[in-house]
């Protein structure tokens, strides 16, 4: 994490994963070593994937289907514990992120990510990316005891960034309810990354997008 600097600066905190973090590439990543490793049939990935899409968010859901598709011994606890212990390791950042959020604290800006998680698989993102070194702050629920959409880890974010709430500032997520409800309880401008996984929700929103990085333009050509 860089420190934070005495030159003021515009606030930016953006959620980690499915913001900064492409978990689907991992997740892809993570079912081709599944099906290596169980000697899975032609196909398996797809399937795994399409498992996935059906029960997410729910992992034990997932890994009761992925069982009685394809006969896998192993419990649904240990095969939880395996994928939480391994996906941390998979997980990259979308392409441009890390020039991006280079890019933002070079022209000004006090960048910071605030995500919910437990603390040793948030941080093992952070660190195996090289994204805590790319930001003035960041703040896990895990660590701190407080979830997003709760506004105080919104404020520690800020506060590690060399910032206040009150001065205002952005967030850009993906969750319409733990980023761009937080966002708007914390008084920060939202920005909110559709993925398509929310559809006919009323947003709240000062902007919409399809990925962070056009989040991060429109970050960059604002002035305030």
């Amino acid at each position: 994490m860089i420190g934070t600097r005495p030159d003021g600066g515009r606030l930016a905190l953006f959620d980690l994963d499915w913001t900064l973090l492409d978990l689907g590439a991992a997740f892809v990543r993570w079912a081709g070593e599944f099906a290596e490793r169980h000697r899975l049939p032609e196909g398996a990935v797809e399937r795994l994937v399409e498992l996935n899409a059906a029960a997410h968010p729910d992992r034990g859901r997932f890994f009761a289907e992925a069982r009685r598709a394809f006969g896998v011994r192993e419990s649904v606890a240990e095969l939880t514990r395996g994928f939480h212990r391994r996906i941390p390791r998979l997980a990259d950042p979308y392409p441009g992120v890390p020039e991006a959020l280079t890019g933002l604290r070079e022209a000004g800006w006090r960048v910071g990510i605030v995500t919910n998680g437990p603390a040793q698989r948030q941080l093992t993102k952070l660190r195996r990316t090289g994204l805590d070194r790319l930001v003035d702050g960041y703040a896990i629920s895990g660590a701190e005891g407080v979830r997003k959409p709760e506004v105080e880890l919104f404020a520690i974010a800020a506060r590690r960034c060399g910032a206040e709430l009150g001065a205002g500032g952005w967030m850009t997520g993906d969750n319409l309810t733990a980023d761009i409800a937080g966002a708007r309880a914390a008084g920060l401008r939202g920005i909110w990354i559709d993925h398509g996984t929310w559809p006919g929700q009323e947003h709240g929103a000062d902007h919409v997008v399809g990925n962070v990085l056009d989040g991060i333009a429109i970050l960059a050509a604002t002035r305030h």
